[in-house]
Parts: C-alpha cells; structure tokens; sequence
C-alpha cells in the first residue's frame, strides 16, 4: 500500500513538474510584433522604448529577432493598414504599434480580426474591444518635471529673462501635453518667461528640427525641449554644435534617456535631462497578460504613480538645486497639490501658457 501511493505521489510531482515545464515554454514561444513607422527602432525615442521592453520581456539580448519577435517599419503612413493585416494574417500571438498615428488603421484592422490581440500605445479613444489593449500616458507631468529642472538650471547659470523653447513632431493632444506640461514647469519659476515653439509635422526630419534648433538659439533661446520622436535628434545635434562653441545652451531629451545622444566632447553631454516615458513597461505588461493568460481589453494609465513617466539626473552638469527643485515637484504631483493641465486651451485659461502657440487639442 505504501509503495502504491509513493508511485502516486510521484506521479503527481512529476505531472506538476511536467505542466509547470509545459507553461514555462508556452510563454517562452509567445511570439510577437512591433509595427512602427518610418523612423523604426533605432530613433532611440519612442519605439526604441517599445523594442527595449519585448527583448527584456525575452531576456534574451535580441537573440529571438526572427523567430519570436520581429519589428516591421512603415514607409509611409499608406502602409499602416496593410502592415496590419498582413500581421494579422500571419502567426503573432501580440501585435503592437505605438504611436497615435497609427489610431485610424488599428480601428479598422482590430475590427477584422476579433481573435487577434493588439494593442497601440498613445490612444484611448478606439472601440473598446476584448482584442485591443489602449494605453495612454500622462506625459505632462514627466514634462513638468523637465521644465522645473531646466528652469532652476538658468536661474542657478545666473540667466536673466531666460527663453525656452518646444519642438515637437505632429501637433495633436497627445504632443500638446509634452508642451504644456514642459511650460507650466518652466513657468512655476520663471512666470514671465518667454516660450517660442516649432512643429516638425513628422517624426523623421532631423535637419527641419535642427534647423528650428539654430534659429531657436541664435534668437537667445536657452533650452530647447523636443518631442519629436528620430526628428528630435537635429536638435539634440544642434545643442551639440552650439556647446561646442562655447555656449550654454540646452537640449532636453524625450521618451529615453538621451544623454548619451548628446556627447559632444569626451564626457560631456548637451542634454541636461530627458522626459522619461517608459513605452517598454505597456510592451512588458501587455506580453505578460498574454503570457499568463490575463488579457482584457481595455485602457491603460501610465503616470508617475506607476512609475510610466519621470525624468532623467544622468547628467552631471544638471544642478543640485535643479534636481532638488525636479523632487519637490514630483512630490506635489503625487500628493495632489500640484496639478498640471494637459490641454492648451485650460493652460490658457489658468493664465499659465501664452497665446500663439502652434500646440492643438484635437
């Protein structure tokens, strides 16, 4: 008898053993793909955020590219919806885009293929949908934070009257919020301080934003922000260019941390700091929900409360007092005391954002 259920009780072990195994490499053959646009994976912005987290979802230093994950750019805007079908059609368990751009051909495609699990990051106004995970973020308040940091840098550089400015890639509210947060922050120092700003109308064009950069500086602009996604580079390059002869001017990174984008003699760095916004924890979490068999459809919040927005203290140069002032912020945010608006049109309204902007609501 005893001898009976020993058999059985490792029976029953090694089923376990079996099954866990069985579940360790169905996720392990989860396979997934990015759909970016023109700029790729390698504007070390956005979508490099986005392809960060599916190789650390992998844990495999890029070894699957091929087989278990894959990155598919668009050439144009024309190639979104058949992009998508195309995937659809093929044998990817997750399908990701990122990008609000990308919002009209999801709506259409996700429609198609209810059996498909998708999702696209910067929307939250598509069909809800058991197939489509929508995850959006609070981008003004990381932005905040930027601002405050490069506001209290000019005061501790001893700037009067300093001028900051924006570059950002399509106008729309998803970028808008980058901008307003960015000036509320600058302006909780600064109050008068003067904003001039520059849309790309694109997410590629590095030389139209760094040229935007140069006429920005030689007007007396000592910071620049860009959210531009790749075309954001030219003004990072820009700040390069300029520190190099001697001036103190700034970039301000966006998404990743670019402040190894902006060395520019040794181990100097022309980005005093970056946005911060963390793309690769949606592609982790959304992996994980298929792996672990959790899906829902849906929309999803990122903010400083999760941890999906922040900024970057990488760089040496950025002040004591700048970081310090960036906590106190950041703290305010938490607690409730400080809120920032995301629209233009309440900025304006809370007498905080100039008019004449080129940011738009829609």
């Amino acid at each position: 008898m005893k001898k009976a259920l020993l058999a059985l009780l490792v029976l029953c072990v090694s089923f376990a053993v079996f099954a866990q195994g069985a579940q360790e490499v169905q996720q392990e053959q989860i396979r997934t793909v990015l759909l970016t646009d023109s700029t790729g994976i390698d504007d070390k912005s956005f979508n490099a955020a986005a392809w960060r987290g599916i190789v650390e979802f992998y844990g495999d230093n890029g070894e699957g590219r091929g087989t278990l994950y894959e990155n598919i750019t668009a050439q144009s805007p024309d190639d979104y919806v058949p992009n998508l079908k195309n995937a659809a059609e093929a044998d990817w368990d997750l399908i990701i885009t990122t990008g609000f751009t990308w919002g009209n051909a999801v709506e259409q495609v996700a429609g198609l293929y209810p059996d498909q699990k998708f999702i696209i990051v910067d929307v939250d106004y598509l069909t809800n949908r058991a197939n489509l995970i929508q995850y959006v973020y609070e981008e003004e308040q990381g932005s905040y934070l930027v601002g405050v940091a490069a506001a209290e840098q000019a005061k501790a550089d001893g700037i009067e009257n300093p001028k900051f400015g924006f570059v950002g890639g399509v106008a729309g509210a998803t970028i808008t919020k980058f901008e307003i947060g960015y000036i509320e922050g600058v302006k909780s120092v600064y109050p008068d301080a003067e904003i001039v700003d520059y849309y790309v109308n694109g997410w590629d064009d590095a030389s139209l934003a760094k040229t935007a950069a140069q006429s920005m500086y030689s007007q007396g602009v000592y910071c620049i922000f860009a959210a531009a996604g790749g075309a954001g580079l030219g003004v990072i390059n820009q700040a390069k260019e300029e520190r190099l002869a001697g001036k103190n001017v700034w970039a301000i990174g966006v998404d990743s941390d670019q402040y190894k984008d902006g060395i520019y003699d040794g181990e100097k760095s022309a980005v005093l700091t970056s946005m911060l916004k963390m793309v690769e924890n949606s592609t982790i979490d959304a992996l994980k929900k298929v792996s672990e068999n959790k899906w829902e459809g849906g929309v999803v919040t990122q903010n400083m409360a999760n941890e999906g927005v922040g900024y970057s203290k990488a760089n040496p140069e950025l002040k004591a007092s700048a970081i310090s002032a960036a906590a106190k912020a950041a703290e305010g945010i938490l607690a409730g005391t400080i809120v920032v608006d995301k629209t233009y049109a309440a900025s304006m309204a809370n007498g905080i954002a100039p008019a004449g902007l080129k940011a738009i609501d829609d």
